[in-house]
């Protein structure tokens, strides 16, 4: 059995449910209990469950930096998984505190703090909470300007250029992975956009960020998405613009996974 994870590995064929290819495909979003679709932006539940259940042990603690709906601490919640959600608005911090507490289990703990993930005072959570380390790091941020989630110019997607939303993203990268384990795993999940007719490879810009850092690269998976809410029942007249030009529609997301080994 790996330190990292509880697969027992004497019964091994029983996980196929776990993937293991570097292509999800999911048919739809998990919507069952607390999980909720309605939050612009949040990811399917499955990414948080497959990862936890790869790269954590019950037990262990997750950060969640960009909590958002609260769908990775629903998820490490079900799966007996301690963790940690920041989130800069605080009225979606209390609506996801709303939802989580929904799933109460007692052999794990949720806690859900409203605060900026550059420079919120995570030691000072970790106190409190007895923590000594993060084992496991989801993150989960805007794709750049896609998406204007508030007027809060700290909100990383009011950043006015892809230099700044960097900046931003990197100095959260700093604050939080300073407190992941030595030897355990942290994930990215990022799409890329499309502005000024040309691609911008945002998740390929964010996997750099990473890189740097030291981190070693473990996983470039590819996830499939359907219809996002602003291109809703719009199949055919995407379809349209894309023949008509010289673009593709873009119908997946990445996710990145690193190793601290420094």
């Amino acid at each position: 059995m790996a330190k990292y994870n509880d697969i027992d590995m004497s019964l091994w064929k029983q996980y196929d449910d776990i993937y293991t290819d570097t292509l999800w495909l999911i048919d739809k979003r998990d919507n069952s209990g607390a999980h909720s679709g309605a939050y612009h932006g949040n990811f399917v539940p499955q990414i948080p469950n497959q990862l936890f259940r790869r790269y954590t042990k019950k037990g262990d603690w997750i950060l969640d930096p960009f909590m958002g709906s609260g769908t990775s601490l629903i998820e490490a919640q079900r799966l007996g998984r301690n963790a940690v959600g920041i989130e800069l608005q605080e009225s979606v911090a209390q609506e996801a505190y709303n939802r989580i507490k929904t799933e109460s289990n007692k052999e794990s703990r949720g806690t859900v703090c409203v605060g900026d993930s550059r420079d919120i005072d995570l030691s000072e959570i970790m106190k409190n909470e007895g923590i000594n380390k993060f084992q496991f790091v989801i993150f989960h941020p805007p794709y750049w300007d896609i998406i204007k989630f508030s007027d809060n110019p700290n909100d990383i997607s009011n950043s006015d250029t892809l230099e700044s939303f960097l900046e931003k993203f990197g100095k959260i990268i700093d604050n939080t992975t300073q407190y992941l384990e030595k030897g355990r795993y942290c994930a990215v999940v990022i799409g890329d956009k499309y502005a000024n007719s040309e691609i911008v490879p945002l998740g390929f810009h964010c996997m750099n960020l990473f890189l740097q850092r030291g981190l070693k690269m473990k996983a470039i998976l590819v996830k499939n998405f359907e219809d996002t809410k602003g291109k809703s029942n719009q199949k055919a007249i995407w379809r349209y613009r894309a023949l008509a030009s010289d673009f593709y529609i873009f119908k997946h997301e990445y996710i990145f996974v690193f190793k601290k080994v420094k």
